[in-house]
């Protein structure tokens, strides 16, 4: 049967046979005997993010991104790594104004079978001065952000948060800060996971679209803390 990519956005179990076959043979040789399957699955991702980038122009300007823009590449970067396996496991994609590498806080995509696929959002290795930033914010006014994360529908949706802590207090806060689990954070970032059967649902496409919606404010109260010289804020 030939690995023809669909035309309406989903994704088929194709894809996932695919990353799932990569992953028990992870070398150059393997991959180019395959070649055509992965060229299958290429085209068939690049339709899917397609259709998420529409989803989410309807409440979000995506100015100058395309979809090569959005799509990290196959290739792992080994020269500094112990683990030389040429190819990652999953599929990725981070949609916002610019695509991958603007720089700003954007909705990233992550496809691996084995139910390890997710849509994820937030702070993320942030550099010195956007730390000192978050928690002087957090400091003088933690509602506004606290009005986001902890809304039910957000929480319901977003349960996981991953990123790094700090065992002690971050200097020039004391341990009995009202808010010092917040201000220990080094990395805020919010997590939905999809079980392989949610990721070949049909809709699969609008789920997303949803799910970058209901973390979009979070994503603004970012953007605007980090860039707020070069951001405009958009509002619901």
């Amino acid at each position: 049967m030939k690995n023809k990519p669909v035309t309406n956005g989903q994704l088929t179990a194709q894809t996932l046979d695919f990353m799932r076959d990569l992953a028990q043979n992870n070398n150059r040789e393997w991959f180019a005997a395959n070649r055509p399957r992965y060229d299958a699955l290429k085209a068939e991702f690049e339709q899917f993010v397609g259709q998420l980038l529409r989803g989410i122009e309807t409440f979000q300007p995506l100015p100058n991104t395309e979809i090569k823009d959005c799509i990290f590449r196959i290739n792992r970067d080994i020269r500094f790594s112990k683990d030389k396996a040429p190819y990652k496991r999953h599929l990725a994609a981070a949609v916002g104004p610019g695509g991958r590498h603007s720089g700003r806080i954007d909705y990233y995509l992550h496809i691996q079978p084995g139910n390890e696929s997710f849509l994820g959002a937030g702070m993320w290795q942030p550099t010195p001065p956007q730390l000192a930033k978050f928690r002087q914010e957090i400091d003088y006014n933690v509602d506004e952000l606290k009005s986001i994360i902890e809304a039910p529908k957000f929480k319901d949706y977003y349960p996981e948060i991953s990123g790094e802590k700090m065992k002690t207090s971050p200097k020039g806060y004391s341990a009995d800060h009202p808010e010092i689990e917040l201000l220990r954070r080094k990395e805020l970032f919010f997590m939905h996971r999809y079980t392989d059967k949610e990721v070949l649902k049909p809709g699969f496409v609008d789920e997303v679209v949803q799910g970058c919606l209901l973390i979009k404010p979070y994503c603004d109260y970012l953007n605007y803390l980090f860039f707020e010289e070069q951001e405009e804020r958009f509002e619901l």
